[in-house]
């Protein structure tokens, strides 16, 4: 018998030689009262979701919008630029002494006055156009009403009851960039109407992905926001008006977050531009392990905006990119966390890892007992 177990021993021993660093003791990956025991002088933050969480987490969200972040009025007039092409047109009442000898638009048809047509000018770099016994106005800044009550003034007492026309043939310094995913990148001209964001999308031809892959990002100077097309379209709030410099940059940026641990599947998984939330993340990957997970170990890491929590008088460690190392920590045994899980939401490149359960790792510590001790029985019962 005292063979027996030393042939038993031998077994253990040779069996626990062939794992290296005794690898049967570790797990596939922390467990939750490691991830908790993370303490902020790391730079990590451990923050539990709770409703007052999520709900300062959607109220960041919304100060993202185009609605909250960019102005909704729009200009009733833009002023002419350098650079803008315009046409002026004068009439005279009979008799037309000052322009009677000049070309007559043959558009006005026959009447008793007489128009003259200015042949079409680029605005200079120093802002002014050059209009004959005028000399050279000043219309850069100026409306089209501005421009003709200036000239009409210069050109009173020369010609006989002067009646004066602007028109603005080419907008080339009032427009928006359209680019991305677009059918035809383009540069929009404002109108006084006033264009808004999906009508400068419409004029480039609409986007080539699916409505609900896309994204569209506003830059107006320094301010850069991004929405989901789909909800720009669900909320008229968002289609705000657009302003001169704008760039509209439509772009397919297929969202995913990281699903690890003890789920229905580790992988990557893609999401929608409208976004989902933690229930939903936890539902596409199968959900928890019965035999494996921790409910209280459901965890979120995510590199957030400082000012996306409230940290009290503590500040935390900010990276050189102005974010904060953040793990979200959700208890799924408080069925609280139920309605909790459907507020918080799953940002892009997100990492969602559930823990193993501490019975979990024992099981696993059995299991390779085992694999160690049945063939050593097995050596034992030939011997006997």
């Amino acid at each position: 018998m005292s063979g027996a177990l030393g042939i038993l021993a031998f077994g253990l021993l040779g069996g626990c030689a062939g794992l290296p660093s005794w690898s049967w003791l570790q797990s596939s990956g922390p467990s939750r009262q490691t991830v908790q025991a993370v303490e902020p002088v790391t730079g990590i933050e451990v923050v539990e979701i709770t409703d007052a969480v999520a709900r300062s987490l959607l109220a960041e969200k919304k100060t993202d919008s185009f609605a909250e972040s960019f102005s909704a009025d729009r200009k009733s007039s833009e002023p002419v630029n350098p650079g803008d092409i315009l046409e002026v047109s004068v009439w005279e009442a009979p008799p037309a002494l000052l322009f009677g000898a000049a070309l007559v638009d043959p558009r006005s048809g026959p009447t008793t006055s007489r128009v003259t047509v200015m042949p079409e000018q680029m605005v200079s770099s120093e802002g002014t156009v050059n209009v004959p016994f005028a000399g050279q106005v000043r219309v850069a800044g100026r409306s089209l009403g501005q421009i003709e009550n200036d000239i009409v003034s210069r050109l009173a007492g020369k010609a006989n009851e002067p009646q004066v026309l602007v028109r603005m043939l080419r907008n080339n310094t009032a427009n928006v960039t359209v680019v991305g995913e677009v059918s035809s990148s383009m540069r929009v001209p404002l109108t006084p109407k006033g264009e808004r964001l999906l009508d400068a999308l419409a004029a480039a031809g609409g986007v080539r992905q699916p409505v609900n892959k896309m994204t569209l990002q506003l830059t107006r100077g320094e301010a850069v926001r991004a929405m989901p097309l789909e909800a720009v379209i669900r909320d008229p709030k968002q289609n705000v008006y657009l302003q001169p410099g704008d760039v509209l940059t439509a772009m397919f940026q297929p969202l995913s977050f990281t699903a690890l641990g003890a789920t229905g599947k580790n992988e990557e998984v893609p999401f929608e531009a409208q976004g989902i939330s933690l229930a939903q993340a936890l539902a596409r990957v199968g959900g928890l392990q019965d035999t494996r997970a921790d409910a209280k170990g459901v965890f979120v890491f995510r590199f957030e905006r400082e000012a996306a929590l409230e940290w009290g008088d503590r500040k935390p460690v900010v990276t050189p990119e102005g974010k904060v190392a953040v793990v979200y920590q959700l208890d799924l045994k408080n069925p609280a966390s139920f309605f909790v899980a459907q507020s918080f939401p799953v940002r892009d490149k997100d990492v969602l890892y559930i823990s193993n359960a501490p019975a979990a790792e024992l099981q696993k510590f059995l299991n390779l007992i085992s694999t160690i001790i049945y063939p050593s029985l097995g050596v034992i019962n030939t011997t006997w």
